[in-house]
């Protein structure tokens, strides 16, 4: 069985809107990272003259030691949550990616096993065996493929609980550190 012109247009148009959507998608994400970096660099920008402020002011040692130590738990503060919203947008924005990539593949697989039993419906007698083959390997190759994206969602959910304890022990390091310098 061959494809027609019609069905042919309309897989490039799909692919079309596909790339568009994922371009789209992307650009998004680069707002957002954009974003992210505008408000944290104007913040630290704003804190680094508010710091220097306090430093100009500082009567003895004793005092500037205590400013010094006080400054250490909010920029540890700030980075974990710096880190958690860059990871939030890729994390975000590779979902969105994954999502597109397993709607396409679904659909791929679809097509492809609907041409594998037109083709089976259409096979010259005898050919019974070779079908079977045809319809096993494609069977195989979509179980494969299932597995992997469970592998790959498992390993990516695995990640995310090491980078949200990471972080979370980065926090309260830096809360339990600040006490002890005072």
């Amino acid at each position: 069985m061959s494809l027609t012109a019609e069905q042919i247009l309309a897989s490039h148009k799909a692919n079309i809107e596909t790339l568009f959507g994922l371009t789209t998608k992307a650009f998004e994400g680069v707002e957002k990272l954009v974003e992210l970096n505008v408000t944290a660099s104007r913040a630290a920008l704003t804190e680094a003259a508010q710091h220097t402020q306090a430093v100009l002011g500082v009567k003895d040692a004793q005092e500037l030691l205590a400013l010094q130590a006080g400054l250490f738990q909010p920029l540890a503060e700030k980075t974990a949550a710096y880190s958690r919203h860059l990871y939030d947008i890729a994390s975000g924005t590779g979902a969105e990616f994954g999502k597109t990539f397993e709607t396409q593949t679904a659909d791929a697989q679809k097509a492809f096993a609907n041409l594998v039993d037109s083709a089976a419906k259409n096979a010259p007698a005898g050919s019974e065996t070779a079908v079977a083959v045809m319809k096993s390997a494609v069977a195989a190759a979509n179980n494969a493929f299932e597995s992997v994206q469970k592998a790959v969602k498992q390993a990516s959910d695995v990640a995310e609980a090491n980078f949200n304890a990471v972080a979370s022990t980065a926090a309260d390091a830096a809360k339990s550190a600040a006490p002890r310098k005072r």
